[in-house]
């Protein structure tokens, strides 16, 4: 069985999105995305909150045909396509791009999917991932942490009813100043 992977971009201060959930405080530069398509071409599936399937899906499937768009964005739009994702909601009706709705609980449901995917699987979306938190069902915390301050917006980890000891098993650092910190619980 693969591991649950919990990766996103981080302020140095511990957001992931400001309070009006802007993301351009991010370096995004072509070794940060190259990263993140070798990344992705890892995994087995993704599991999605609503904002987050509604954000991805609104950019990536056009910028994997656009010949304007650099030749590593079209990549990781089509590798964005081919993935398998889980998007948790109970308010949309339908989603599209290799996409399937589910509407049970975080546990169930990833049970059942892992008795379809037996590699890697990433949690996105920081409202999601809390949950997947909150049960203790979060393998790999990886964060992509940029060199700056946006003061407050969602946080990456959750408010938590006790402390969540981790272990640092990987860094990597990018020319950008981003560096990518990956722990696990311990």
């Amino acid at each position: 069985m693969g591991r649950l992977i919990y990766a996103l971009n981080v302020s140095a201060d511990g957001y992931v999105e400001t309070a009006d959930h802007d993301l351009s405080w991010g370096t995004v530069d072509e070794e940060l995305h190259t990263w993140f398509n070798d990344r992705m071409r890892e995994l087995d599936a993704s599991l999605y909150g609503r904002r987050l399937y509604e954000l991805m899906a609104g950019a990536w499937p056009t910028v994997a045909t656009d010949a304007s768009a650099p030749a590593y964005m079209r990549e990781f739009g089509k590798t964005w396509l081919s993935t398998p994702r889980y998007v948790f909601s109970s308010s949309l009706d339908h989603v599209e791009h290799n996409s399937t709705l589910v509407r049970g609980g975080v546990r169930e449901e990833l049970e059942r999917i892992r008795s379809e995917h037996s590699g890697d699987l990433e949690v996105g979306g920081a409202t999601l991932a809390a949950s997947f938190i909150r049960e203790g069902l979060v393998d790999e915390f990886q964060l992509i942490v940029h060199p700056v301050v946006i003061g407050g917006g969602t946080p990456f980890f959750p408010l938590l009813d006790q402390p969540l000891p981790l272990r640092l098993v990987d860094t990597k650092r990018f020319t950008s100043g981003v560096q990518m910190l990956a722990y696990r619980p311990t």
